[in-house]
């Protein structure tokens, strides 16, 4: 049975090298995700989540919530004592918002 899976935000980025050249200006941290803010989901996207940031972990979320505990890639990512977590970032290449993944005991809905 899937399981629900905690999404925190660890951090939100600015590449100011590329902000300075390609961002609009006064470009800073990500507006919609919060440093410490944590989710909850399984296979939707939560509530007030960036679409975009939903985009580019459902994936692993997903194989999470199925019981996917390691072995991602070629099991040179997340370290073997890590299993059912995944730590992912947004797709916004000027300011990346890194996010830690992980499944809880908690079967979904």
């Amino acid at each position: 049975m899937m399981k629900k899976c905690k999404i925190t935000i660890l951090k939100t980025t600015l590449q100011k090298d590329l902000a300075a050249e390609y961002g609009v200006p006064n470009l800073s941290t990500c507006p919609i995700m919060r440093e410490g803010q944590t989710f909850y989901a399984s296979w939707a996207k939560p509530e007030c989540f960036c679409d975009e940031a939903w985009k580019a972990i459902y994936q692993y979320v997903f194989a999470l919530a199925h019981g996917v505990d390691s072995g991602w890639y070629y099991g040179d990512w997340i370290d073997e004592k890590h299993k059912g977590v995944a730590i992912c970032s947004c797709n916004d290449g000027l300011r990346p918002v890194i996010m830690k993944i992980e499944r809880t005991d908690e079967y979904a809905d």
